[in-house]
């Protein structure tokens, strides 16, 4: 199971926006800099956040992102879903009739990858950005 750059750099991102989100919209070159993220990388993913209505555009010279949710309303899993990002551990769909080996029958340890799948999908559904924000701050204390 491998989680890519794009649904760590858009956790990463949104969290950094989280931190700064009451006090003015904050622009993606600012996030760039201190997440160390591509700004072309990062237009990529809040495009894909903008459109799932995870974060809402501020145009002026003032402008940037903001959150359309409070921190604690946006979990990971929509996040991941928002940018396309998918957290499998089979390579089979769970619905097929074929195995992941392409036989007919399910290999041997699917039903141990399968639970394995459904424990981190449980585990992003329960993580909000407003956890991650606590964590961060408790960890700079």
């Amino acid at each position: 199971m491998k989680l890519t750059s794009k649904g760590r750099y858009a956790v990463m991102a949104l969290v950094d926006l989280a931190r700064f989100n009451n006090i003015n919209p904050v622009s993606l070159r600012d996030i760039s800099l201190r997440q160390g993220i591509s700004l072309d990388y990062l237009e990529q993913i809040f495009s894909k956040l903008k459109k799932d209505q995870i974060v809402k555009s501020i145009r002026g010279t003032q402008g940037g992102y903001v959150l359309s949710k409070k921190p604690n309303e946006i979990k990971l899993t929509n996040i991941f879903h928002a940018v396309d990002e998918k957290v499998k551990t089979v390579k089979c769909k769970k619905d097929s009739k074929k195995g992941c080996n392409g036989k007919a029958t399910k290999c041997v340890t699917h039903n141990l990858w399968d639970e394995l799948e459904n424990h981190i999908n449980s585990f992003f559904d329960k993580k909000s950005l407003e956890d991650l924000l606590k964590s961060n701050n408790e960890n700079r204390i």
